[in-house]
């Protein structure tokens, strides 16, 4: 604990806080200590009683915690801006205690180029209610522009589908996408899967139209396809990756050999959903890719996060309508909703035993902040800046649709009763968020990245 006492007055007071620090070899201790915010940073961890402050809230009982990261989010702006737009999705976001979010690029038109990357930077202006970092798609057409689209400000990385996308985004072939693993330094993630063999199986969807058939169509063997090329891709080009959703015990006991290269994402809902129980209850409204898998998918996903081999906890925030998921399957869209169920369904399962904070805090926090380079993110420590999310382990709540800001104004979770919720953020030093109240006015920049150089291991 840092014990320090100044005189100069303090912007918030925390008092009575329990504090995940993070110790000089990035371990997660949590003490009991106050926290005092300065200028938009951390100033004090320690004591703080008697130190004068423009604001002192008491926050006995509760947990305080570096910003909540969420490493990949469909915000739809521009183009398919009536499921959801930067305002709506950021809002949600920080309703849910995340405070910082990563916005891929398969909007209309794609982020592939200068131009498109600046539109949504400038469509951040007084509208982001969180901190936002955006990816430039990888594709034929830019692969020479990649090392220099990747040091643009605010970029969070390149992001490639080697599957389920459409257009130039949709990279298939080991050709080129060598060409963009050798062009740039920085992390890629990438979708891993195969799709020659989403092509040759499709019938099996459009033949059966029925959802329960979406994880026969996109085994586990179209995921393993896609990610066994893709590391080999990665180790010729000597180039890092993050794999993303990684949803099948396949693909898990493959990339825990190669955590040299490759860092591993999974979804909250492939930890929590598990066929056919969320076919039967939600039909298509379960219909996402990769596909929500079995229970022993789930089981061995859950003891490779327990061992240390997943890395990251992202949601796949993936919005559309209830009119359009309603279509006949397979017409029907995959993806649904989550940057603002991400923490309080994680929070329940620390509550049932499945992995400690301190642990859930490195996969939402401080790992996505080292693996893409975010300055001044992912610690609680004296200087760092001051983006907070504060939760109550104990508090029980039930997740409801009418809860859900995103315009898609669904959730697949509605009705879940959960114990540990989120009671309020601080965005760039400033409160944003207290017991479900966004506070004043959007709050949120564009994150920094450090991509000169490649992401370290972790």
């Amino acid at each position: 604990m840092q014990n320090t006492q100044n005189e100069k007055p303090l912007d918030y007071s925390l008092i009575g806080g329990h504090v995940a620090v993070t110790s000089s070899n990035g371990d997660i201790k949590i003490i009991k200590a106050d926290v005092g915010i300065s200028d938009g940073k951390i100033s004090h961890i320690g004591y703080l009683r008697t130190h004068p402050s423009h604001s002192t809230l008491n926050v006995e009982g509760l947990h305080i915690l570096p910003g909540i990261v969420d490493s990949q989010v469909h915000f739809r702006e521009p183009g398919l801006t009536h499921k959801e737009d930067l305002e709506s999705g950021t809002k949600a976001a920080l309703l849910g205690g995340v405070t910082a979010v990563f916005e891929m690029p398969n909007t209309q038109p794609s982020t592939t180029d200068h131009s498109s990357f600046s539109a949504k930077v400038k469509a951040l202006d007084n509208r982001a209610w969180c901190n936002v970092g955006f990816y430039v798609g990888g594709s034929y057409e830019n692969i020479l522009q990649l090392p220099e689209l990747e040091k643009l400000e605010g970029c969070c990385g390149i992001k490639v589908f080697m599957g389920s996308s459409t257009g130039t985004l949709l990279v298939e072939d080991d050709d080129n996408l060598f060409k963009i693993l050798s062009n740039g330094h920085c992390r890629v993630a990438v979708h891993c899967e195969d799709e020659q063999r989403l092509k040759e199986r499709k019938k099996i969807a459009i033949e059966g139209k029925s959802p329960h058939l979406h994880p026969l169509w996109r085994d586990e063997e179209t995921a393993l396809l896609a990610v066994q090329r893709l590391i080999r891709l990665a180790l010729k080009a000597k180039r890092p990756v993050h794999v993303l959703h990684v949803s099948s015990k396949q693909e898990v006991e493959f990339l825990a050999a190669h955590k040299n290269i490759a860092t591993i994402e999974v979804l909250p809902q492939h930890l929590t959903l598990f066929a056919p129980d969320c076919y039967e209850r939600l039909g298509s409204f379960a219909q996402q890719n990769p596909p929500l898998r079995d229970k022993s998918h789930q089981a061995a996903l859950w003891k490779a996060l327990q061992k240390g081999i997943i890395d990251v906890i992202g949601s796949d925030h993936a919005p559309h309508t209830i009119e359009e998921k309603k279509r006949e399957y397979p017409a029907s869209p995959s993806g649904m909703p989550g940057v603002q169920t991400l923490l309080p369904i994680m929070l329940n399962h620390v509550n049932n035993g499945n992995l400690s904070l301190p642990h859930l805090i490195q996969l939402i926090s401080s790992n996505p902040a080292k693996i893409f380079n975010i300055e001044g993110h992912g610690k609680l420590e004296i200087g760092a800046s001051a983006n907070l999310t504060l939760v109550d382990l104990k508090l029980e709540r039930k997740i409801e649709n009418q809860w859900i800001v995103s315009k898609c104004g669904w959730t697949p979770y509605d009705g879940m009763k959960v114990k540990g919720w989120m009671k309020a953020c601080f965005i760039n030093g400033q409160l944003a968020m207290m017991e479900d109240q966004v506070i004043d006015r959007p709050k949120g920049r564009l994150l920094h990245f450090n991509n000169s150089s490649a992401s370290p291991k972790i």
